[in-house]
């Protein structure tokens, strides 16, 4: 008997659709009921994480994201994913309230990279909202490693890549990310940690994980998902 996995999604909505389809084409299934149940919530009108963190809103996500947690847990899920980074800053609060453990996505990112041990200075794309909580950068000092930020003017492009390009529902630009990616490994980064799913995405449909250059936290999660859920991982 497998567990039920919860999903508090939504944060993006294409970030979300990303992270089923890989749990769905990661497990090793040959008929509908060897993959993984889950109970989904795409539940897009959570307010906007990065804006409450910088101080540009006053709609805080944690006692929605709560709640979500709440509903799924009445549902008798064995624990809950939220297939954003951001929301990471939140965990705690949704922690409390479900009453079963939260399978971490920037925990699992940092022990991936950990676990190939060929990094020791990881470079972090991730929102404006992920790098002022530090939400890596704890993480990652504390798994003895180093990190590295884009300068002001990459963090824009990259935001403008999150919001503007995928968020909007826009293509993505592929080369602008793949040159803050190469700013960063000139200044020394071993790997470039895809620490937002919008990111995710693109790196999915543009096939950038074929590059070991990168780690991409959704990928990472949507494994540890399927594994922790008590299914196999597809060859």
């Amino acid at each position: 008997m497998s567990d039920l996995v919860g999903v508090i999604g939504g944060v993006g909505p294409q970030a979300t659709v990303c992270f089923l389809d890989k749990v769905v084409r990661l497990t090793s299934a040959g008929r509908d009921q060897e993959h993984v149940d889950l109970v989904v919530l795409q539940h897009s009108s959570i307010p906007d994480r990065t804006a409450f963190i910088l101080g540009e809103s006053d709609e805080d996500p944690g006692p929605v994201m709560a709640a979500d947690a709440r509903r799924l847990s009445a549902l008798g899920v064995a624990f809950v994913v939220v297939p954003c980074n951001t929301a990471h800053h939140f965990t705690q609060q949704v922690v409390e309230a479900a009453g079963v453990p939260v399978l971490s996505i920037v925990e699992e990112a940092v022990a991936e990279i950990d676990r190939r041990g060929t990094a020791r200075k990881v470079g972090v794309l991730a929102t404006s909202g992920t790098l002022a909580a530090g939400v890596y950068q704890h993480a990652v000092e504390a798994a003895g490693l180093e990190y590295l930020v884009p300068d002001e003017a990459d963090q824009a492009t990259v935001m403008a890549i999150i919001y503007d390009q995928v968020k909007a529902g826009r293509p993505a630009d592929v080369a602008a990310l793949q040159g803050v990616v190469d700013r960063l490994v000139a200044r020394g980064a071993d790997v470039a940690l895809l620490g937002c799913t919008e990111l995710s995405v693109v790196a999915d449909e543009a096939g950038l994980l074929a590059d070991p250059r990168y780690v991409d936290s959704l990928d990472v999660l949507a494994r540890r998902t399927v594994v922790r859920a008590g299914h196999t991982l597809r060859d």
